[in-house]
C-alpha cells in the first residue's frame, strides 16, 4: 500500500509510525486507518521489527476524526460486536471539517482496532500536542503512553452528544480508576500532560524535544525481549486484567508457561545465562 496519511521509518528494531495530516492536526480518516493497519501487519510479520512507536506530525498527535470523512463519505462499517477499528462512533471526537476522497479497502473497516493493538508486538505512543476523541481512544489499549509537556488530552465524545468507543469506557477505568474516568467521560474537558500523568491516563511526561527519543528508547526496552513471550504476556494482561476468577487467571498463565518452557526463546535465554552472554532472540 502507498502511504499518503502516515509516515513510516524503521529505526533498528523500532518502527516509528507518524500520523501525517499536519494541516488538519492529523485528524483521523478511513484512509489513515487502512494505512495504520497495513504497516502494523507488515511490522508484525517482519523478524526485524520488535516494537512500534506512534506519534503525530506537526503540532498535534490527532485532533479526532475528520467529520467530513465520516459523514460526507458515509460511515465506515463495523462488525456485529460493535468493534470498529476506524471508529464511526468517533465522529464526535472533535477534529476538522476537511474533506477526504480516500476510500480504503472495505476489509480494513471491519477489523477490531483493540484486538489489533492487543495482539501486536509492543506499542508505545508518543503524544505530541492535542490527542482528542479517537486520537485518545486509539492509544489507550497500547502498552505505554509517553506525553509531551505540551500535550492536551480529551475524551470529548459527550460534547458531541455521543459516547466513548474503542473500548475506552473500559480502558479509562483501567488506567485512571472510576472517579477520574467518570470525570473525563462526563465532562469531555481537556487536560494537560501533567494532569494526565497525575491520574494515570499517561505513563510518563517529558519535555517536547525529548518525546520521540524517550518513546523509542522505551520501545527498545521491549523489543530486546523474546517476541513470542511478549505476545503471550500481552494476551495474559488483556484477558486476565479484568477477570476476578483467580483460578481461571492462573490456568491461563500455566498454559502459556508450559508453552514458553518448550520454546526456543527459553532455551536461548538459559544458554545465554549459562554462557554469561546477552541472549539473541532474533
Amino acid at each position: 500500500m502507498d502511504y499518503e496519511q502516515i509516515e513510516v521509518e524503521d529505526r533498528g528494531p523500532i518502527r516509528v509510525v507518524t500520523l501525517s495530516r499536519p494541516d488538519r492536526l492529523n485528524a483521523w480518516t478511513r484512509r489513515m486507518n487502512a494505512e495504520l493497519l497495513d504497516t502494523i501487519d507488515e511490522g508484525n510479520a517482519s523478524d526485524q521489527i520488535g516494537a512500534f512507536v506512534f506519534t503525530g506530525a506537526g503540532r498535534g498527535f490527532c485532533a479526532g476524526a475528520d467529520m467530513t470523512d465520516e459523514f460526507g463519505g458515509g460511515a465506515p462499517g463495523s462488525d456485529s460486536s460493535g468493534s470498529n477499528s476506524s471508529g464511526s462512533e468517533s465522529s464526535g471526537s472533535g477534529a476538522s471539517n476537511s474533506s477526504s476522497d480516500d476510500k480504503p479497502r472495505r476489509d480494513t473497516e471491519s477489523r477490531n482496532w483493540v484486538d489489533v493493538v492487543r495482539q501486536s508486538k509492543p506499542m508505545v505512543a508518543a503524544v505530541n500536542g492535542p490527542s482528542v476523541g479517537v486520537g485518545l481512544t486509539m492509544i489507550l489499549p497500547m502498552d505505554y503512553l509517553v506525553a509531551a509537556e505540551s500535550a492536551k488530552l480529551s475524551a470529548r465524545f459527550v460534547r458531541m452528544g455521543i459516547v466513548p468507543e474503542l473500548a475506552s469506557s473500559h480502558f479509562l477505568v483501567q488506567r485512571c480508576g472510576w472517579g477520574a474516568a467518570s470525570d473525563l467521560a462526563l465532562s469531555g474537558r481537556m487536560m494537560s500532560g501533567d494532569e494526565a500523568l497525575s491520574i494515570g491516563l499517561v505513563d510518563r511526561v517529558v519535555a517536547d524535544d525529548a518525546l520521540l527519543e524517550t518513546a523509542i528508547a522505551h520501545a527498545e526496552s521491549y523489543a530486546q525481549n523474546p517476541p513470542e513471550a511478549l505476545l503471550m504476556i500481552k494476551e495474559l494482561l488483556t484477558v486476565n486484567g479484568a477477570d476476578a476468577d483467580l483460578a481461571a487467571v492462573q490456568q491461563r498463565e500455566l498454559a502459556h508457561l508450559r508453552t514458553a518452557l518448550r520454546s526456543a526463546e527459553h532455551k536461548e535465554a538459559v544458554s545465554a545465562f549459562m554462557e554469561k552472554r546477552e541472549p539473541n532472540f532474533r
